[in-house]
């Protein structure tokens, strides 16, 4: 690979035929720091939090009104979600001895869930792909994408489907170029995040309510440990880096009260109050467990919201939180195996700066490990896709489709399945199935493509990377549409 393709394709979202080869690969991507928008039109006109709360609050008034009115007990679970648009998941089979209220409840859930998959989280995807395919600063893109990963949640729920991608536009884009521990804070306190690992149910058992639950014999209302744990294991420290379970649990009774406004389930619900609008974050104090806290050695004085957001500010700087991160921007840029000088050169850039991510971009950019000739990376789904629409000057991108491709591809956006993200690594994408489904959407994209002629294309997208075997075969292609094929499939467009 030569540098400018290196650029395109490793650092960036794949070349634009439309667009010029840089002449200076590296300042082509450091000058993309001045023009990134982080909302830009298509973004803007996306989906947002509010309005997707809106929905869901609603939809939770209905759901209580029509339990009250049978006399029934709470329906469905949160995660029904049958007949969901192309991509989603369904819920189990309902069988015919489910109560008539559970049943109305059940079939609204399903409605719902249509809504929110076709409209909330279809067109997310779909501006999402759109922004990738016109921006001019794939570079920025492509980091965006890597932190919403890093910070992962799955459309499962039916409270997520919708937020999913909000929390990327509004809590990932606005901080991409900023500091780290303020997109820490901002993802943490985005209700998809709240919801997605149950933050919004947890109670602290000896605070107000806890108490007064306790009193009821309700043993199923209790502390919930999830987001404090995925952001030590995940978010931050990483895995097996010193901190204990009883780190975890602490770190969770301080997180108690951290919840969204009007769209929350359980008994803590009303706890968290009607200030501000659905979705907002609050900290409702009657969910507060009280006292100090241990955490890592350090204690953290009683009090409200500020208990939790001590331990953020603490670990988002942490020496264990530079290696982990500066691991996975590595491992994205420079190989499946990170090279260790490489990771030690970003951490350095972490510690220094305070977790300042333009710092810690201009030493990856740096990095020698980063630029070597040879491909690095093999694509995966979202990364091939974006790539070879980018190279067929495509500007638009339907949701729907998107949404149907990216999951017969094996990564439907924003729905790994697991809080880790999905896999960033060649074994998790190269198989021969998936190969062969990459195969057959090539043959989709170029039977759409009118006469464009791979052999002037190819050095286009792979500036001084084509290989004479790749020049040869488009050379005897027996159609442009093959030649095209081929050409997606070609192993230097496969690799970055």
């Amino acid at each position: 690979m030569s540098k400018a393709s290196i650029a395109l394709n490793r650092f960036g979202l794949g070349a634009r035929a439309d667009q010029p080869v840089p002449s200076d690969p590296v300042a082509w991507l450091t000058g993309q720091f001045a023009r990134y928008d982080p909302k830009p039109d298509v973004i803007a006109n996306a989906p947002t939090s509010a309005g997707v709360s809106a929905e869901l609050a609603d939809y939770f008034r209905q759901q209580r009104a029509l339990r009250a009115q049978a006399g029934a007990r709470p329906g469905p679970p949160a995660t029904a979600m049958a007949d969901a648009p192309p991509g989603m998941p369904s819920s189990p089979a309902m069988t015919a001895s489910v109560a008539p209220a559970q049943n109305d409840a059940i079939k609204q859930a399903r409605q719902f869930a249509q809504r929110s998959g076709r409209g909330d989280y279809a067109g997310a995807v779909g501006a999402r792909a759109t922004n990738a395919l016109i921006t001019d600063t794939p570079f920025v893109e492509r980091l965006v994408h890597f932190w919403a990963n890093h910070f992962a949640v799955s459309a499962d729920k039916l409270q997520v489907i919708g937020l999913s991608g909000t929390m990327e536009f509004e809590a990932i884009r606005p901080h991409v170029l900023g500091r780290f521990g303020d997109m820490l804070t901002a993802v943490e306190q985005h209700p998809a995040m709240l919801l997605y690992l149950d933050q919004a149910v947890s109670v602290g058992p000896n605070s107000p309510l806890g108490s007064r639950i306790a009193l009821r014999g309700n043993r199923k209302v209790g502390l919930n440990e999830n987001l404090a744990r995925e952001i030590l294991e995940l978010h931050t420290l990483g895995v097996r880096t010193g901190y204990s379970q009883a780190d975890v649990t602490e770190f969770a009774r301080a997180m108690t009260g951290w919840t969204v406004a009007g769209i929350g389930q359980g008994p803590g619900a009303r706890a968290a109050g009607t200030d501000g609008l659905p979705g907002d974050f609050v900290f409702a104090a009657p969910l507060h467990e009280p006292g100090d806290r241990m955490v890592m050695g350090k204690r953290y004085p009683a009090g409200g919201v500020e208990q939790a957001q001590a331990v953020l500010n603490d670990v988002a700087i942490a020496p264990a939180t530079a290696t982990h991160i500066a691991t996975k921007l590595a491992r994205h840029f420079a190989g499946d195996t990170p090279p260790p000088a490489m990771v030690a050169r970003l951490q350095g850039a972490f510690l220094a700066s305070g977790g300042d991510l333009p710092t810690v971009y201009r030493a990856l950019i740096a990095s020698p490990e980063a630029w070597v000739e040879q491909p690095l990376k093999f694509k995966t789904p979202w990364e091939w896709t974006i790539s070879a629409m980018r190279g067929l000057n495509v500007k638009t991108a339907d949701p729907l489709v998107m949404v149907g491709l990216l999951t017969q591809l094996g990564q439907p956006v924003w729905r790994p399945g697991q809080p880790v993200g999905y896999d960033d690594i060649a074994a998790s994408w190269a198989g021969p199935d998936a190969v062969l489904r990459r195969v057959e959407a090539a043959e989709r994209f170029a039977s759409r493509a009118a006469n464009v002629d791979a052999r002037a294309l190819a050095p286009k997208l792979l500036p001084g990377a084509v290989s004479p075997a790749t020049t040869n075969a488009l050379a005897n292609c027996e159609s442009p549409a093959q030649g095209l094929a081929l050409l997606l499939v070609a192993p230097e467009f496969m690799r970055r």
